[in-house]
């Protein structure tokens, strides 16, 4: 059952604002489907969502702008996915990561034009970049914490620098769903992707076999 509104604990209801800059966002999101940012005009977005132009930089400062709030969207939706390992308590490693990257691969399928416009904007704008760099710290900072942790309780066999490990890792990822991102889909071929990548992990955090 939904709460109600004023009821205790309710959410509160989206604003008239909160509505304009999501339909922002979706008009971004649809479009980059088939086109890339630099080929997106703000009027486009404007008359997308329903507004004017300048109700446009009300909400936004640029297109880069809306590209950031977008990536930073899916991006925690991406850490979030991770977190069923990075949090993992009693179940199993092999099922934890496994879990962790086909929920992540599946967030490359859906906003795979989002993700990939970030990539590109990275090399050349510099807000992009900074963003990218603290996501990158973000993940790997969380990823050597698991590691270590695992090797403390026993779990995982000493191995290289936790940071290191962890850098790798999560580099192979982006690098692997970034390019799945861009094929057609196949479940049996993500399937196979997921199996790779586990096995990978597995074997460099644990030393054991998928």
């Amino acid at each position: 059952m939904s709460p109600r509104a004023g009821t205790v604990g309710s959410r509160r209801r989206p604003s008239k604002g909160d509505l304009t800059s999501q339909a922002i966002l979706d008009t971004a999101e649809r479009l980059l489907q088939t086109r890339s940012l630099d080929d997106i005009a703000v009027d486009e977005l404007a008359s997308g969502a329903g507004i004017s132009r300048s109700t446009f930089y009300f909400h936004f400062a640029s297109r880069e702008a809306v590209l950031h709030a977008l990536s930073g969207g899916v991006l925690d939706a991406l850490y979030e996915a991770a977190s069923s390992w990075l949090r993992r308590g009693s179940e199993p490693p092999e099922d934890s990561i496994r879990r962790a990257l086909g929920a992540s691969l599946a967030l490359w399928r859906k906003h795979g034009p989002v993700l990939r416009a970030a990539v590109r904007a990275r090399d050349t704008d510099p807000l992009m970049r900074e963003f990218w760099t603290g996501v990158a710290r973000r993940f790997v900072e969380a990823t050597a914490s698991r590691i270590e942790l695992e090797r403390e309780a026993g779990v995982a066999p000493p191995g290289p620098d936790a940071k290191s490990l962890a850098g790798v890792l999560v580099a192979m990822n982006e690098q692997a769903f970034l390019s799945r991102s861009r094929s057609r889909r196949s479940a049996a071929r993500d399937r196979e992707l997921v199996d790779t990548l586990t096995c990978v992990w597995l074997r460099s955090v644990y030393g054991l076999g998928a």
